[in-house]
């Protein structure tokens, strides 16, 4: 369930993406379903595993789905999707798929064995290889290269707390919890008060 959300919350933020360029129906459900798989797949191929998709095509018809919906809306409600609203929509569902990524994706790691590290960049690596892909494919500078805002750091750190209340034996819903809070409040921590870490010396 909560993986099929997070796949619904990225493919959307592909959809937005598809909208802005003016994409025909299937450019949005290439951006959306490589937005929405693109983490996951990346996670269990790592881990040796096929990917979550390709026996349970469930999550691939999700992204079908929302693509879809957002075509449309795009299609009768020209610059709904695209203008300033549509670019905030983008940045928060980014930033709520970011966080709940990176505890899923940290989850599988440790079910599947993986050390502690090698969890945490896992749940790292899920949260943000999708949005890379979504941007390239767009034509546009990944959003974690945008600027020193945290992003990756952000995901890095719900994938550490949910590492680390795992180890603690906690209960699966506190561990959730506290991994979503750690990611997504770091990221909007970000987006609204500009928490960032220094500039180089000399570098814009």
């Amino acid at each position: 369930m909560f993986e099929a959300a997070g796949v619904a919350i990225f493919a959307l933020t592909g959809a937005i993406v598809a909208a802005r360029k003016g994409m025909d129906p299937f450019g949005f459900i290439l951006l959306a379903t490589v937005t929405g798989a693109g983490g996951g797949t990346l996670r269990d191929v790592l881990l040796g595993n096929s990917a979550f998709w390709v026996n349970d095509p469930s999550d691939v018809a999700v992204c079908v789905v929302v693509a879809l919906s957002a075509w449309t809306t795009a299609y009768f409600r020209p610059g709904l999707l695209e203008g300033w609203a549509g670019r905030k929509v983008l940045i928060w569902a980014d930033a709520a798929g970011l966080s709940l990524f990176a505890v899923i994706g940290t989850f599988k790691g440790l079910s599947a064995g993986a050390p502690v590290l090698s969890a945490v960049a896992l749940g790292a690596m899920t949260a943000s290889f999708g949005g890379i892909l979504r941007d390239i494919l767009a034509g546009d500078r990944p959003m974690v290269l945008w600027s020193r805002d945290f992003y990756v750091t952000a995901a890095t750190a719900g994938a550490a707390v949910t590492a680390l209340l795992v180890g603690l034996g906690l209960p699966t819903a506190i561990v959730m919890l506290g991994g979503l809070t750690a990611g997504f409040g770091l990221r909007a921590g970000s987006l609204l008060w500009g928490w960032a870490f220094p500039g180089l010396p000399g570098k814009l």
